[in-house]
């Protein structure tokens, strides 16, 4: 049942059951499929559609094809042994990349690669004769893809180029951040109004995007906007649909048992293969050594480890040790990989292990490329109605859908993570963004709220973050000399 449901996400993610992908992708790209020709037929607009959702799973999507954002944070570090990438993914540990880091051109030209073919469809769909209903879905789940990748291009660097042309002129100048947030809000909003909610998908349509899906992101959109109202309003339009609930099993909720579940409410879909039907991005971090699983990048921090509460059955399905014994495979490491590593008051300060999160059942590296990345689940969204209501002057509220997250967690076991009752509004805050990194642990998520809450000083600052700076990205030194002087560098990153 799982690979008949790998097989059938991935079909839907490319070629769509009702068309075949052959012949399509067997022609000639400068021949019979120029731009002008394609696409001019309502199978054109569904494989046009399908091609945009492609690049969730090229490695490069997923920031550069390294967890960038998790090593940057106090979460995790580089991993694998200590001389494995060390001058290119390295530097991202303590905040000493530049503007040619390895990463950062592959990551802004894949999400710009996503983009171009959302606009195809945006620009070319609408003049197809086809049903109607069908065209507006098209056109809908296009713009809610390249809200994603906007949204991805927004946090990373600030005001980027707007492209929304197939035939945009050469120079491009950046865009304010507030122009790219009204276009990110205007697609999810076509989108809102013109997807489907998620009972009324076909099972083999699992894996496209839902009404859900563009309210929940919305919804994360206005949070960082700090526009708390639209958050609040936007998440509890998800909640309240009824579509989603949480796992009762924390570990499912990103494992292969929750794959397209309760939860999920927008994830990657892929197939235990290398090339387009897979995806590497677990495969970058899987367990390296016995068994070997991958390359073992993003290596969760002792600072993750010690913060949670006790007993919180979250660490251990969230960090993977040496020693432990998972599907029936017992964890040896990496013999290149020291132990531990202790700083100059003989503290742990590294030890080997991983993340679980994109663990795999199975017996070889590719087993890997079949994780399906979750990019919002209903967790998340839990958590981003919280904090809106705090925001909003409703701690009573919030504290339903904090405590919702915590329940789950906790699982039968009531002597551990009691429901929180403190209403006032700072140190609600406070819980509500460490309850956030917990439950989201080592899924991209931790840097960002540090950013976007105010937090990123005091919390990164110790390990090398700079104010005025460290909030952005360098825009990558490839793209600055391509536009001859049309893109202007972030501050402080000359």
């Amino acid at each position: 049942m799982k690979a008949l449901i790998k097989y059938t996400i991935a079909s839907v993610l490319l070629i769509l059951p009702f068309t075949g992908c052959t012949d399509f992708l067997q022609k000639n790209p400068q021949g019979e499929l120029t731009q002008e020709v394609f696409p001019s037929s309502a199978s054109d607009a569904l494989l046009a559609t399908n091609a945009v959702y492609t690049t969730l799973r090229d490695w490069s999507f997923n920031m550069g094809g390294y967890p960038i954002l998790d090593i940057m944070s106090d979460d995790s570090h580089k991993g694998s042994n200590p001389n494995d990438q060390l001058t290119t993914l390295g530097p991202y540990d303590d905040f000493k990349m530049n503007a040619t880091a390895d990463g950062l051109d592959r990551w802004w030209s894949t999400l710009y690669q996503g983009i171009k073919r959302a606009n195809v469809v945006v620009e070319k769909v609408p003049s197809i004769v086809m049903d109607e209903k069908e065209k507006s879905q098209c056109i809908a789940e296009a713009r809610f893809l390249r809200a994603v990748y906007y949204f991805d291009l927004v946090r990373a660097w600030g005001g980027v180029p707007i492209v929304t042309s197939v035939t945009p002129p050469l120079q491009v100048a950046r865009a304010t951040k507030e122009e790219v947030y009204l276009l990110i809000v205007e697609d999810l909003g076509y989108a809102i109004a013109n997807l489907p909610v998620r009972s009324a998908e076909a099972l083999a349509d699992r894996g496209r995007a839902t009404k859900g899906a563009a309210q929940s992101l919305m919804a994360k959109v206005a949070l960082y906007q700090k526009l708390f109202v639209t958050a609040e309003e936007q998440a509890l339009e998800v909640i309240r649909s009824g579509e989603y609930d949480l796992e009762p099993v924390f570990a499912d909720a990103n494992g292969v048992i929750g794959e397209h579940g309760i939860e999920s409410v927008f994830e990657v879909g892929a197939m235990e293969v290398e090339g387009s039907f897979g995806d590497q991005f677990a495969n970058t971090q899987g367990v390296r050594g016995t068994p070997n699983r991958g390359w073992g990048f993003n290596r969760p921090s002792e600072t993750l480890r010690n913060s949670f509460e006790t007993g919180d059955p979250r660490l251990d399905a969230t960090i993977i040790d040496i020693g432990e014994t998972l599907d029936g495979v017992k964890i040896l490491g990496d013999g290149t990989t020291p132990d531990f590593e202790y700083d100059d008051n003989g503290k742990i300060s590294q030890r080997e292990c991983y993340n679980q999160k994109v663990w795999v059942p199975g017996y070889n590296t590719t087993t890997q490329f079949g994780h399906n990345r979750r990019l919002i689940r209903y967790a998340d969204v839990l958590l981003i109605a919280a904090e809106a209501l705090n925001e909003n002057n409703k701690p009573a509220d919030a504290l339903i859908y904090l405590n919702k997250v915590r329940q789950r967690a906790r699982g039968v076991n009531s002597a551990i993570l009691p429901d929180i009752t403190e209403t006032a509004k700072d140190k609600l805050r406070a819980l509500i963004l460490n309850e956030r990194q917990h439950e989201l642990a080592l899924e991209n998520t931790r840097f960002w709220d540090l950013v976007r809450t105010g937090r990123a000083v005091e919390v990164l600052g110790p390990l090398g973050f700079v104010e005025g700076k460290n909030e952005l990205l360098p825009i990558p030194q490839t793209e600055i000399d391509i536009s001859q002087g049309t893109l202007i560098q972030n501050p402080n990153w000359n």
